[in-house]
């Protein structure tokens, strides 16, 4: 349906056909036209980098780079699942893509699932991921890691319980750990469905990902000629506080650690705190009251002295965080943790507008292969019991102290009050009985089992993670393009929170699309905007685009940019 180059698609189907060409026509007005302008930005994080490496070629009309162009337009248009295609014009989508439509849901679907065949997409993600931090290597310096719960409301599996905090709720859920840069731009994510907590992930995955990955790091020798130099920085919430693993990180691979002090003891005297001026990763300078001390954190055995900084508030309040990197100054301390919210702002904004919670594929599979212990689903029931036992043995011994403290003084109300006391000793006694039955049987029982040892009727299958990872990492680059545009359309704003909502209106918009075959150029056109301001702006962005001279990838045509005047649209 919707098809007017039949002849390919025939040749296609035959296997006399390996993807059709890209071919542009003249064309007016087309819909989401002005995601053109996020190809050149696309290609330059890496889109189209590695493809032969790592993919196969599909067989069929479609090819590989067609397939991953139209998925990182989707992310930018945000579409933001494949079912939701069947909504839009698939004709305007495929002119954009230089051919005649776009494929089906149920035909993207198989491409996608091809594509997610083996471990091709992680490869692929971890190559471009080695790249990201060689690119960036001021960026990749310090490295901030947060995890982020991704529920699930099917049926097909019974995931465990996690901890929603934006919910504050236990639902069935997912968590992927996210590590990115000061800016927010995540470098490569990993999921867990058996988590252990954050220290478990940051040991077993990300530290030794890093410790490979990481660019410019210093040698052995220059390590030893600078005892407080480190290779490089990671920065977490109170989750990761562990005096074990800051002294772990810092003696066994001199990485060092910056995260919020878990339990800071008394306030300091105002009078230490001076007004700092603080240079934050995108630029803005802030001035913040600091104030920095060594401290002990830990016991004797596997405490460490440590930098500790705090910054006072104008209510008065002490916000403290704790720092191994002996080399840094504490305006550097507090710049960099008090950045852990572009993180934050990352995952709220690619939720709402990349849809990074959403299913991908309805798929389970069985977990295998996992060294990592689970809970126990008997010791799960029996400490349930516990804690209820042990609330009601409280509220019980509370009522009976209530009544001891204060006797009844009317004679006529002693033998009820004495009734309600007896009653309670033997509640009190029974339930001491129960309990301490229940603890017994908690003892008889371990708390965690190795995966191969739980029982067949309480283990759960993981939600499918091919498509979901290939999803992922087309997302990421997205983001990171948009990223780097937001930049360039900022220094035309006087409003710098208007950037992304302008450039999402202009991947939105419509443009004319005219091809050159004599001078080898591709025109987009786009429609001005509503402002003369925001095309300022826009024009701004084309010129550097212009200058960029980039080719429309499987074609000779150099893209070219402009605003179509009013009075021409």
């Amino acid at each position: 349906m919707a098809c007017t180059r039949p002849v390919e698609r025939v040749f296609a189907a035959l296997g006399l056909l390996d993807g059709a060409p890209t071919e542009f026509k003249s064309c007016r007005g087309v819909s989401f036209g002005g995601v053109l302008c996020g190809l050149p930005a696309l290609a330059e994080n890496g889109l189209f980098k590695h493809l032969e490496q790592f993919f196969s070629s599909l067989s069929g009309y479609y090819t590989t780079m067609q397939v991953l162009t139209l998925l990182a337009y989707m992310a930018l248009c945000r579409i933001k699942t494949v079912e939701q295609l069947q909504y839009e014009p698939p004709g305007e989508l495929g002119k954009l893509l230089g051919l005649d439509r776009i494929p089906e849901v149920r035909c993207l679907r198989k491409k996608l699932a091809a594509l997610s065949t083996g471990d091709a997409a992680d490869e692929w993600a971890a190559q471009l991921s080695r790249n990201w931090l060689e690119q960036t290597p001021e960026l990749a310096g310090t490295l901030y890691v947060d995890g982020h719960v991704r529920l699930y409301h099917g049926s097909k599996t019974k995931l465990p319980k996690r901890f929603v905090s934006r919910q504050r709720l236990c639902l069935r859920a997912t968590t992927d750990y996210w590590i990115s840069d000061a800016l927010g731009q995540p470098f490569f994510v990993i999921e867990r469905p058996v988590d252990h907590g954050l220290l478990e992930v940051l040991r077993s995955d990300v530290v030794t990902r890093l410790l490979k990955d990481v660019p410019n790091q210093p040698t052995k020798k220059e390590l030893e000629r600078d005892p407080y130099r480190c290779c490089f920085v990671i920065i977490f919430d109170r989750e990761g506080y562990s005096p074990e693993f800051f002294k772990e990180m810092w003696q066994s691979y001199r990485i060092a650690c910056i995260t919020y002090h878990k339990y800071p003891k008394e306030q300091w005297a105002k009078d230490e705190f001076v007004n700092t001026e603080v240079v934050m990763p995108r630029g803005e300078k802030l001035t913040m009251k600091l104030a920095e001390r060594g401290s002990w954190i830990g016991d004797r055995k596997n405490g460490l002295w440590l930098r500790e900084v705090r910054k006072l508030t104008d209510s008065g309040h002490q916000t403290s965080l704790i720092s191994t990197a002996y080399g840094q100054l504490a305006l550097k301390d507090a710049a960099g943790i008090f950045s852990r919210w572009s993180q934050e702002n990352f995952f709220r904004y690619a939720m709402k507008h990349y849809g990074i919670d959403l299913l991908n594929e309805h798929r389970t599979e069985e977990i295998s292969g996992t060294n990592r212990p689970v809970v126990n689903p008997s010791w799960r029931k029996i400490d349930a019991q516990r804690r209820s036992l042990k609330s009601k043995l409280t509220q019980r011994q509370a009522k009976f102290a209530a009544l001891t403290l204060h006797p009844e003084r009317d004679n006529k109300k002693i033998s009820k009050w004495e009734l309600n006391k007896a009653n309670l000793v033997e509640e009190i006694e029974h339930l001491e009985h129960e309990l301490n039955e229940v603890k017994q049987q908690q003892t008889q029982n371990p708390k965690h089992l190795a995966w191969d040892d739980l029982p067949e009727q309480e283990r759960f299958e993981r939600l499918a993670p091919s498509r979901k990872n290939l999803m992922d990492t087309v997302k990421m680059i997205a983001y990171r393009a948009e990223t780097a545009m937001t930049s360039i359309v900022r220094e035309q704003l006087a409003r710098h929170d208007d950037a992304r909502t302008l450039l999402c209106d202009l991947f939105r918009s419509e443009a004319d699309i005219v091809p050159n075959l004599e001078q080898k150029t591709l025109l987009v056109a786009i429609h001005p905007m509503t402002n003369q301001r925001n095309n300022r702006a826009i024009e701004h962005l084309l010129q550097q685009l212009n200058d960029a001279d980039f080719t429309y990838p499987g074609t000779d045509l150099t893209l070219k940019y402009k605003i179509l005047d009013d009075d021409k649209k």
